[in-house]
């Protein structure tokens, strides 16, 4: 009775809180410095029709960084845990049911097919490094509902992951000799507005993240798998 009382006291305290908030809310009516500053210069200083991706990868290209750092974290956390974890008894595995096995088949290839489209067209349309890796480690997660006994090979993914970390952060170097500062997309030439070969290094900036993302998100779900193997 006393934990119901302390957890509707908090709802409450909660809720007269975001009232507030939401009571006292008034939408900006014209953008602040900054984000006229984005708008405005943007395309023209970058050379990508996609501002969102351009700010992610470029004006806040070190807060990109923490991210992925962040969550190759996650991923060695995951797996030094897992990886200790002591073995069980193996437990036997329903069968998979052939749909799932022959769906696998056709799918995969085209859900990783439509991740590096996403994260190549980062810089043109919606989407980008994080969520194109997010869709390849789909097809993975897919691979391991069809066969949970496929085991994938961890210096594969650690090469992957570890290699694209290291040119994305040399590409970030890069940009703070050959142009403006880190992560500066003008080390390449912008090109056209809105063509695919545009936008100087952020396709291939996105392409490093895309890897990346999909390396640590595949390493975490391998893991995961051969635990349940225990």
């Amino acid at each position: 009775m006393v934990k119901r009382l302390i957890a509707l006291a908090l709802l409450a305290v909660f809720g007269a809180v975001f009232a507030t908030l939401l009571l006292g809310y008034t939408p900006d009516s014209e953008l602040n410095l900054t984000a006229r500053y984005y708008a405005e210069r943007t395309a023209a200083e970058l050379g990508a029709a996609n501002i969102v991706t351009a700010i992610v990868v470029t004006y806040r290209g070190l807060d990109t960084l923490g991210e992925v750092t962040v969550l190759f974290l996650a991923a060695a956390i995951v797996g030094l845990v897992l990886a200790n974890s002591r073995p069980g008894q193996a437990r036997e595995r329903a069968p998979v049911g052939e749909l799932l096995t022959t769906g696998t088949r056709f799918l995969v290839p085209m859900i990783l097919l439509l991740g590096v489209y996403v994260f190549v067209n980062g810089h043109l349309t919606p989407g980008g490094g994080f969520q194109g890796g997010a869709i390849i480690a789909s097809a993975v997660l897919l691979m391991l509902l069809a066969n949970p006994l496929r085991h994938f090979s961890h210096n594969l993914i650690a090469a992957i992951e570890s290699l694209a970390g290291l040119f994305y952060v040399t590409l970030g170097l890069a940009g703070l000799f050959l142009a403006g500062g880190f992560l500066d997309n003008r080390i390449l030439p912008l090109g056209n507005l809105g063509e695919l070969i545009s936008a100087g290094a952020i396709p291939v900036i996105y392409s490093l993240i895309g890897l990346k993302v999909g390396a640590e998100f595949s390493s975490m779900l391998a893991s995961l798998a051969e635990t349940e193997e225990l």
